[in-house]
């Protein structure tokens, strides 16, 4: 049933974090020229790109932990009083919690870490 449902997610996942592609302009074909210094601007697309795969990873850890919250009460309903089943669905709820308040920290201390960066490399210019 899983192997079933996680395609789904993750296709789902997928046109959720996408961003659109638009069409080339015309002065986009034209060649310029780099300025000398471009340490700043590698910086910030380091750093954009960093943020842009932490942005990915919480948002599909969130639709997996989701699922996997949703499955644990879906094994609490149909357990109907036998107790291995019981504790089982009542682990995957509180773990998929866990994992969710993980990924849901590690966001915050990442954005953080980020910002406090950004303030150190933009007052040392």
């Amino acid at each position: 049933m899983i192997f079933k449902i996680l395609p789904v997610i993750f296709i789902l996942a997928i046109y959720i974090t996408v961003s659109p592609a638009f069409a080339q302009s015309p002065d986009s074909t034209k060649i310029q020229a780099l300025p000398l210094t471009t340490q700043s601007a590698d910086i910030t697309k380091i750093q954009s790109f960093i943020k842009n795969i932490i942005n990915v990873l919480v948002t599909l850890s969130g639709l997996i932990s989701s699922g996997f919250f949703v499955w644990g009460g879906f094994g609490y309903m149909k357990s109907s009083g036998d107790p291995d089943a019981l504790e089982r669905s009542k682990k995957t709820v509180i773990y998929s919690a866990i994992g969710l308040m993980i990924v849901l920290g590690a966001f915050v201390l990442s954005n953080t870490i980020t910002q406090l960066t950004t303030q150190v490399f933009e007052s040392g210019r």
